[in-house]
Protein backbone atom coordinates (compact mmCIF):
# COMPACT_ATOMS: atom_id res chain seq x y z
CA UNK A 1 0.00 0.00 0.00
CA UNK A 2 1.12 3.69 -0.38
CA UNK A 3 0.56 6.68 0.95
CA UNK A 4 -1.61 9.83 -0.69
CA UNK A 5 2.04 11.31 -1.00
CA UNK A 6 3.35 8.35 -3.11
CA UNK A 7 0.46 8.26 -5.36
CA UNK A 8 0.56 12.29 -5.92
CA UNK A 9 4.29 11.97 -6.79
CA UNK A 10 3.20 8.55 -9.20
CA UNK A 11 1.09 11.16 -11.17
CA UNK A 12 3.14 14.28 -10.94
CA UNK A 13 6.09 12.07 -12.68
CA UNK A 14 3.35 10.07 -15.50
CA UNK A 15 2.27 13.94 -16.19
CA UNK A 16 5.53 15.01 -16.48
CA UNK A 17 6.82 11.86 -18.68
CA UNK A 18 4.13 12.86 -21.26
CA UNK A 19 4.44 16.21 -20.55
CA UNK A 20 2.08 17.63 -23.21
CA UNK A 21 -2.05 17.28 -23.42
CA UNK A 22 -4.89 18.56 -25.92
CA UNK A 23 -7.86 17.32 -26.92
CA UNK A 24 -8.61 15.65 -30.17
CA UNK A 25 -11.39 13.86 -31.31
CA UNK A 26 -12.47 12.80 -27.17
CA UNK A 27 -9.24 11.18 -26.47
CA UNK A 28 -6.06 12.93 -25.04
CA UNK A 29 -2.81 12.78 -27.12
CA UNK A 30 0.64 13.44 -26.38
CA UNK A 31 2.84 16.22 -28.49
CA UNK A 32 6.34 15.24 -29.01
CA UNK A 33 9.08 16.76 -26.95
CA UNK A 34 12.39 17.46 -27.49
CA UNK A 35 14.76 18.32 -24.25
CA UNK A 36 17.66 19.95 -23.67
CA UNK A 37 21.40 18.53 -23.14
CA UNK A 38 22.57 18.87 -18.97
CA UNK A 39 25.43 20.25 -20.03
CA UNK A 40 24.20 22.83 -22.70
CA UNK A 41 23.79 26.57 -22.80
CA UNK A 42 21.65 27.22 -25.46
CA UNK A 43 20.50 30.89 -26.57
CA UNK A 44 16.54 29.00 -26.27
CA UNK A 45 17.08 29.90 -22.45
CA UNK A 46 17.84 33.25 -22.72
CA UNK A 47 14.63 33.94 -24.92
CA UNK A 48 15.89 33.30 -28.42
CA UNK A 49 13.49 31.53 -30.29
CA UNK A 50 15.98 28.61 -31.58
CA UNK A 51 17.20 25.23 -30.59
CA UNK A 52 20.15 23.60 -32.94
CA UNK A 53 20.80 19.63 -33.12
CA UNK A 54 23.17 20.07 -31.32
CA UNK A 55 21.72 21.19 -28.19
CA UNK A 56 19.13 18.25 -27.39
CA UNK A 57 19.73 14.86 -26.00
CA UNK A 58 18.29 12.93 -28.82
CA UNK A 59 16.24 14.28 -32.41
CA UNK A 60 12.80 12.92 -33.04
CA UNK A 61 11.99 10.60 -35.81
CA UNK A 62 11.97 12.39 -39.12
CA UNK A 63 7.93 11.54 -39.23
CA UNK A 64 7.70 14.46 -36.69
CA UNK A 65 9.56 16.73 -39.48
CA UNK A 66 6.90 20.02 -39.98
CA UNK A 67 5.05 19.64 -36.97
CA UNK A 68 4.59 21.27 -33.45
CA UNK A 69 7.02 19.72 -30.89
CA UNK A 70 7.30 21.41 -27.45
CA UNK A 71 10.87 21.73 -25.64
CA UNK A 72 12.24 21.17 -21.77
CA UNK A 73 15.28 22.62 -20.35
CA UNK A 74 17.26 20.13 -17.93
CA UNK A 75 14.80 21.12 -15.37
CA UNK A 76 12.04 19.86 -17.36
CA UNK A 77 10.61 23.57 -17.30
CA UNK A 78 8.46 23.87 -20.53
CA UNK A 79 10.16 26.42 -22.70
CA UNK A 80 7.15 26.74 -25.42
CA UNK A 81 5.48 25.13 -28.35
CA UNK A 82 7.74 25.02 -31.99
CA UNK A 83 8.18 23.45 -35.59
CA UNK A 84 10.48 20.62 -35.67
CA UNK A 85 12.74 19.30 -38.49
CA UNK A 86 15.15 16.85 -38.04
CA UNK A 87 16.74 17.81 -41.80
CA UNK A 88 18.04 21.37 -40.60
CA UNK A 89 20.14 22.22 -38.04
CA UNK A 90 17.82 24.56 -36.26
CA UNK A 91 16.10 21.45 -35.04
CA UNK A 92 13.07 23.57 -33.13
CA UNK A 93 11.68 26.79 -33.74
CA UNK A 94 9.30 28.41 -31.03
CA UNK A 95 6.17 30.15 -32.43
CA UNK A 96 4.56 30.17 -28.99
CA UNK A 97 5.52 29.95 -25.19
CA UNK A 98 1.76 28.61 -24.47
CA UNK A 99 0.87 25.16 -26.04
CA UNK A 100 -0.28 26.01 -29.04
CA UNK A 101 -1.66 24.44 -32.20
CA UNK A 102 0.16 25.47 -35.64
CA UNK A 103 -3.69 25.51 -37.05
CA UNK A 104 -5.83 28.27 -39.17
CA UNK A 105 -6.77 30.09 -35.74
CA UNK A 106 -3.58 30.02 -34.96
CA UNK A 107 -1.96 31.64 -38.32
CA UNK A 108 -5.35 33.77 -38.50
CA UNK A 109 -4.54 35.24 -34.77
CA UNK A 110 -0.71 35.53 -35.39
CA UNK A 111 -1.28 37.49 -39.02
CA UNK A 112 -4.19 39.54 -37.99
CA UNK A 113 -1.71 40.84 -35.21
CA UNK A 114 1.00 41.27 -37.65
CA UNK A 115 -0.79 43.61 -39.74
CA UNK A 116 -2.08 45.24 -36.98
CA UNK A 117 1.81 46.49 -35.89
CA UNK A 118 1.91 47.83 -39.19
CA UNK A 119 1.99 51.65 -40.48
CA UNK A 120 -1.62 51.54 -42.83
CA UNK A 121 0.09 51.75 -46.62
CA UNK A 122 0.11 49.84 -49.90
CA UNK A 123 3.41 48.49 -50.08
CA UNK A 124 5.39 47.13 -47.11
CA UNK A 125 6.14 43.64 -45.46
CA UNK A 126 3.66 42.24 -43.15
CA UNK A 127 4.89 39.29 -41.74
CA UNK A 128 8.39 38.91 -40.55
CA UNK A 129 9.14 35.11 -39.69
CA UNK A 130 10.06 34.73 -36.28
CA UNK A 131 9.41 38.30 -35.02
CA UNK A 132 5.79 37.57 -36.04
CA UNK A 133 5.20 34.62 -34.30
CA UNK A 134 5.52 32.78 -37.27
CA UNK A 135 8.68 30.96 -38.24
CA UNK A 136 9.97 30.52 -41.88
CA UNK A 137 7.04 32.80 -43.34
CA UNK A 138 7.48 36.02 -44.96
CA UNK A 139 4.67 37.93 -46.47
CA UNK A 140 5.57 41.56 -48.55
CA UNK A 141 2.85 43.40 -49.72
CA UNK A 142 3.21 45.54 -53.09
CA UNK A 143 -0.21 46.84 -53.90
CA UNK A 144 -3.25 44.34 -54.46
CA UNK A 145 -0.71 41.21 -54.45
CA UNK A 146 1.19 39.61 -51.85
CA UNK A 147 4.26 38.00 -52.26
CA UNK A 148 4.76 34.77 -49.58
CA UNK A 149 8.17 33.40 -48.95
CA UNK A 150 7.94 29.93 -47.31
CA UNK A 151 11.05 28.96 -45.32
CA UNK A 152 10.56 25.82 -42.58
CA UNK A 153 9.29 22.56 -43.54
CA UNK A 154 6.14 23.13 -40.92
CA UNK A 155 5.36 26.32 -42.99
CA UNK A 156 5.68 24.12 -46.17
CA UNK A 157 2.82 21.70 -45.01
CA UNK A 158 0.89 24.61 -44.32
CA UNK A 159 1.31 26.36 -47.38
CA UNK A 160 -2.40 26.05 -48.75
CA UNK A 161 -3.67 27.22 -45.43
CA UNK A 162 -1.00 30.01 -45.07
CA UNK A 163 -2.68 30.90 -48.47
CA UNK A 164 -6.35 30.85 -47.65
CA UNK A 165 -5.87 32.78 -43.94
CA UNK A 166 -4.17 35.56 -45.96
CA UNK A 167 -6.73 35.44 -48.80
CA UNK A 168 -9.19 35.68 -45.77
CA UNK A 169 -8.11 38.51 -43.77
CA UNK A 170 -6.25 40.95 -46.62
CA UNK A 171 -8.41 40.00 -49.86
CA UNK A 172 -5.32 40.47 -52.21
CA UNK A 173 -6.06 39.73 -56.13
CA UNK A 174 -3.32 37.14 -55.76
CA UNK A 175 -0.85 35.44 -53.95
CA UNK A 176 2.80 34.84 -55.40
CA UNK A 177 4.56 31.87 -53.61
CA UNK A 178 8.31 32.79 -54.05
CA UNK A 179 9.73 29.15 -52.67
CA UNK A 180 12.87 30.09 -54.54
CA UNK A 181 15.07 31.15 -51.54
CA UNK A 182 18.61 29.20 -51.31
CA UNK A 183 17.46 28.85 -47.79
CA UNK A 184 14.89 26.64 -48.07
CA UNK A 185 17.84 23.98 -48.66
CA UNK A 186 18.87 24.24 -45.16
CA UNK A 187 15.19 22.63 -44.55
CA UNK A 188 15.08 19.71 -47.36
CA UNK A 189 12.60 21.77 -49.29
CA UNK A 190 12.07 22.54 -53.28
CA UNK A 191 12.54 25.46 -54.95
CA UNK A 192 9.48 26.59 -57.13
CA UNK A 193 7.53 29.73 -57.49
CA UNK A 194 3.45 29.87 -58.19
CA UNK A 195 0.81 31.99 -57.98
CA UNK A 196 -2.50 31.07 -55.38
CA UNK A 197 -4.75 31.09 -58.32
CA UNK A 198 -2.67 28.74 -61.02
CA UNK A 199 -2.34 31.91 -63.01
CA UNK A 200 0.69 33.76 -64.05
CA UNK A 201 1.02 37.08 -62.54
CA UNK A 202 2.39 39.46 -65.10
CA UNK A 203 5.10 42.12 -64.55
CA UNK A 204 3.34 45.78 -63.84
CA UNK A 205 3.30 48.88 -63.15
CA UNK A 206 3.73 49.61 -58.65
CA UNK A 207 3.65 52.78 -57.55
CA UNK A 208 6.32 53.24 -54.60
CA UNK A 209 6.74 56.47 -52.76
CA UNK A 210 5.67 58.44 -55.56
CA UNK A 211 7.79 56.71 -57.97
CA UNK A 212 6.32 53.74 -60.58
CA UNK A 213 8.53 50.95 -60.66
CA UNK A 214 8.57 47.74 -63.22
CA UNK A 215 7.81 44.90 -60.74
CA UNK A 216 7.84 41.19 -61.96
CA UNK A 217 6.74 39.75 -58.62
CA UNK A 218 6.96 35.95 -59.80
CA UNK A 219 10.01 35.35 -61.71
CA UNK A 220 12.33 38.45 -60.58
CA UNK A 221 15.25 39.28 -58.39
CA UNK A 222 13.74 38.26 -54.61
CA UNK A 223 10.43 38.94 -53.67
CA UNK A 224 10.57 42.13 -56.52
CA UNK A 225 11.75 44.86 -54.58
CA UNK A 226 13.97 46.18 -51.51
CA UNK A 227 11.31 47.01 -49.18
CA UNK A 228 13.19 47.69 -46.40
CA UNK A 229 15.24 50.33 -47.97
CA UNK A 230 12.29 52.64 -48.71
CA UNK A 231 13.26 55.04 -45.69
CA UNK A 232 17.13 55.39 -46.81
CA UNK A 233 15.95 56.32 -50.49
CA UNK A 234 14.42 59.57 -48.75
CA UNK A 235 17.42 59.84 -46.36
CA UNK A 236 19.79 59.83 -48.99
CA UNK A 237 17.92 61.92 -51.51
CA UNK A 238 18.09 65.01 -49.15
CA UNK A 239 22.18 65.61 -49.22
CA UNK A 240 22.02 65.08 -53.62
CA UNK A 241 20.48 68.85 -54.99
CA UNK A 242 22.92 69.90 -57.55
CA UNK A 243 25.48 67.02 -56.80
CA UNK A 244 27.46 64.10 -58.62
CA UNK A 245 25.79 61.05 -57.29
CA UNK A 246 26.98 57.32 -57.91
CA UNK A 247 24.47 54.60 -56.76
CA UNK A 248 26.55 51.60 -56.27
CA UNK A 249 24.86 48.05 -56.41
CA UNK A 250 21.74 50.05 -57.62
CA UNK A 251 19.36 47.10 -58.19
CA UNK A 252 16.34 48.80 -60.05
CA UNK A 253 17.78 52.40 -59.29
CA UNK A 254 15.55 53.33 -56.47
CA UNK A 255 18.62 54.99 -54.44
CA UNK A 256 19.15 56.63 -58.30
CA UNK A 257 15.59 57.85 -59.00
CA UNK A 258 15.61 59.39 -55.91
CA UNK A 259 18.49 61.37 -56.25
CA UNK A 260 17.80 62.47 -59.70
CA UNK A 261 14.53 63.71 -58.61
CA UNK A 262 15.96 65.74 -55.73
CA UNK A 263 17.81 67.86 -58.46
CA UNK A 264 21.14 65.88 -58.81
CA UNK A 265 23.23 67.19 -61.36
CA UNK A 266 24.33 63.59 -62.63
CA UNK A 267 23.81 60.24 -61.75
CA UNK A 268 25.42 57.02 -62.30
CA UNK A 269 23.90 53.42 -61.25
CA UNK A 270 26.13 50.39 -61.36
CA UNK A 271 24.95 46.68 -61.11
CA UNK A 272 26.30 43.13 -62.25
CA UNK A 273 23.18 42.04 -63.51
CA UNK A 274 22.11 43.14 -66.95
CA UNK A 275 18.41 42.39 -65.61
CA UNK A 276 18.14 45.21 -62.94
CA UNK A 277 20.14 47.39 -65.00
CA UNK A 278 17.17 47.23 -67.89
CA UNK A 279 14.56 47.69 -65.18
CA UNK A 280 16.35 50.60 -63.65
CA UNK A 281 16.40 52.25 -67.26
CA UNK A 282 13.20 51.40 -67.45
CA UNK A 283 12.23 52.89 -64.61
CA UNK A 284 14.15 56.15 -64.89
CA UNK A 285 12.36 56.71 -68.16
CA UNK A 286 8.88 56.11 -66.57
CA UNK A 287 9.89 58.74 -64.05
CA UNK A 288 11.42 61.50 -66.27
CA UNK A 289 14.34 61.49 -64.97
CA UNK A 290 16.45 59.26 -67.58
CA UNK A 291 18.22 62.96 -68.47
CA UNK A 292 20.13 62.75 -65.47
CA UNK A 293 20.08 59.23 -64.04
CA UNK A 294 21.96 56.77 -66.04
CA UNK A 295 22.75 53.05 -65.57
CA UNK A 296 25.23 50.76 -66.51
CA UNK A 297 26.50 46.79 -66.17
CA UNK A 298 29.56 46.88 -64.37
CA UNK A 299 31.34 44.68 -61.36
CA UNK A 300 31.45 47.89 -58.79
CA UNK A 301 34.94 46.31 -57.68
CA UNK A 302 36.57 46.15 -60.94
CA UNK A 303 34.79 49.51 -61.68
CA UNK A 304 36.26 51.38 -58.45
CA UNK A 305 40.13 49.78 -59.25
CA UNK A 306 39.91 50.48 -63.14
CA UNK A 307 43.00 52.65 -63.34
CA UNK A 308 41.29 54.44 -67.07
CA UNK A 309 39.32 56.41 -64.38
CA UNK A 310 42.20 58.08 -62.14
CA UNK A 311 41.54 60.89 -64.02
CA UNK A 312 37.79 61.47 -63.66
CA UNK A 313 35.90 63.50 -61.45
CA UNK A 314 35.01 62.88 -58.31
CA UNK A 315 31.36 61.80 -56.66
CA UNK A 316 30.21 64.12 -54.23
CA UNK A 317 27.88 61.48 -53.07
CA UNK A 318 28.47 57.70 -53.21
CA UNK A 319 25.57 55.06 -52.11
CA UNK A 320 26.68 51.40 -51.50
CA UNK A 321 24.11 48.96 -51.11
CA UNK A 322 26.31 45.35 -51.81
CA UNK A 323 24.05 42.08 -51.43
CA UNK A 324 25.04 40.32 -48.93
CA UNK A 325 28.93 39.39 -48.45
CA UNK A 326 28.53 37.63 -45.17
CA UNK A 327 25.97 34.36 -46.03
CA UNK A 328 27.04 32.64 -43.47
CA UNK A 329 29.21 32.90 -40.00
CA UNK A 330 31.71 31.26 -41.59
CA UNK A 331 32.06 33.94 -44.55
CA UNK A 332 32.36 36.60 -41.80
CA UNK A 333 35.96 36.96 -41.99
CA UNK A 334 36.26 37.56 -46.15
CA UNK A 335 33.07 39.80 -45.93
CA UNK A 336 34.83 41.95 -43.59
CA UNK A 337 37.59 42.58 -46.21
CA UNK A 338 35.31 43.00 -49.05
CA UNK A 339 33.20 45.33 -47.20
CA UNK A 340 36.59 47.41 -46.27
CA UNK A 341 37.82 47.32 -49.79
CA UNK A 342 34.68 48.35 -51.19
CA UNK A 343 33.79 51.42 -48.63
CA UNK A 344 37.79 52.73 -49.13
CA UNK A 345 37.44 52.70 -53.10
CA UNK A 346 34.29 54.64 -52.42
CA UNK A 347 36.14 57.06 -50.36
CA UNK A 348 39.09 57.54 -52.41
CA UNK A 349 36.59 58.26 -55.32
CA UNK A 350 34.50 61.03 -53.19
CA UNK A 351 34.70 64.76 -53.37
CA UNK A 352 36.07 66.32 -49.49
CA UNK A 353 32.92 67.03 -47.97
CA UNK A 354 30.96 64.58 -49.52
CA UNK A 355 28.55 62.22 -48.40
CA UNK A 356 28.87 58.28 -47.95
CA UNK A 357 26.15 56.38 -47.68
CA UNK A 358 26.85 52.41 -47.06
CA UNK A 359 24.95 49.49 -45.77
CA UNK A 360 24.76 46.42 -44.78
CA UNK A 361 22.36 43.36 -44.80
CA UNK A 362 24.03 40.46 -43.11
CA UNK A 363 22.82 39.38 -39.65
CA UNK A 364 26.59 38.11 -38.97
CA UNK A 365 27.79 41.56 -39.32
CA UNK A 366 27.06 43.42 -36.35
CA UNK A 367 27.36 47.23 -35.72
CA UNK A 368 30.54 46.81 -34.38
CA UNK A 369 31.62 45.36 -37.21
CA UNK A 370 30.60 47.66 -40.01
CA UNK A 371 31.78 50.87 -38.07
CA UNK A 372 35.03 48.82 -37.91
CA UNK A 373 35.14 48.81 -41.80
CA UNK A 374 34.32 52.47 -42.17
CA UNK A 375 37.16 53.08 -39.77
CA UNK A 376 39.47 51.16 -41.16
CA UNK A 377 38.84 52.32 -44.37
CA UNK A 378 38.85 56.07 -43.74
CA UNK A 379 42.43 55.53 -41.85
CA UNK A 380 43.62 53.70 -45.22
CA UNK A 381 41.84 56.48 -47.49
CA UNK A 382 43.80 59.53 -44.70
CA UNK A 383 39.88 60.60 -44.54
CA UNK A 384 38.21 62.12 -41.41
CA UNK A 385 35.01 60.74 -41.41
CA UNK A 386 32.07 61.79 -39.71
CA UNK A 387 28.70 60.11 -39.00
CA UNK A 388 25.74 62.52 -39.98
CA UNK A 389 23.06 60.30 -39.26
CA UNK A 390 22.89 55.90 -38.25
CA UNK A 391 20.84 53.40 -40.41
CA UNK A 392 18.52 50.62 -39.53
CA UNK A 393 15.56 48.62 -40.83
CA UNK A 394 12.12 49.88 -40.93
CA UNK A 395 9.73 49.14 -38.55
CA UNK A 396 8.05 46.74 -40.80
CA UNK A 397 11.05 44.43 -40.25
CA UNK A 398 10.96 44.25 -37.16
CA UNK A 399 13.69 43.33 -34.50
CA UNK A 400 13.48 40.79 -32.00
CA UNK A 401 15.70 41.52 -29.04
CA UNK A 402 16.31 38.63 -28.33
CA UNK A 403 17.12 37.19 -31.46
CA UNK A 404 19.92 38.74 -33.42
CA UNK A 405 19.07 37.04 -36.58
CA UNK A 406 16.24 39.29 -36.98
CA UNK A 407 18.28 42.47 -37.13
CA UNK A 408 19.98 42.43 -40.24
CA UNK A 409 20.12 45.83 -41.79
CA UNK A 410 22.34 48.38 -40.96
CA UNK A 411 23.91 51.42 -42.41
CA UNK A 412 25.90 54.84 -41.93
CA UNK A 413 25.30 57.78 -43.79
CA UNK A 414 29.23 59.88 -42.96
CA UNK A 415 30.65 62.59 -44.36
CA UNK A 416 34.51 62.82 -45.21
CA UNK A 417 36.55 65.86 -45.36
Amino acid sequence: MTDAGDDDREKAEFFRRDSAWTRKGGLVASTPTLKLKPNAKPRVLSGHPWVFANEVEALLPAEHDGEVVECRDRADRFLGSGIYNSRSQIVWRRFSRERAALNGAFLRGAIERAVARRDAGSNRRLVWSESDDLPGLVVDQFGDALVVQIQTAAMEKRAALVGDVLADVLQPAEIIFRNDAPIRRLEGLPMEVHTRSGQPWAPRWVAIDGFDYWLDLQNGQKTGFYLDQRPQHAAVAKYCAGKRVLDAFCNQGAFALHAARAGAREVLGLDSAFDAIGAAIRNAERNGVAATAKFGVANVFDWFNDATRAGEGLWDVIVLDPPPFAKSKSALEGALRGYKEINLRALQRLAPGGILATYTCSHHMQDAEIRGVIADAATDAKRKVRVVEWSHQPPDHPVLVTMMESEYLRGYIVRAE
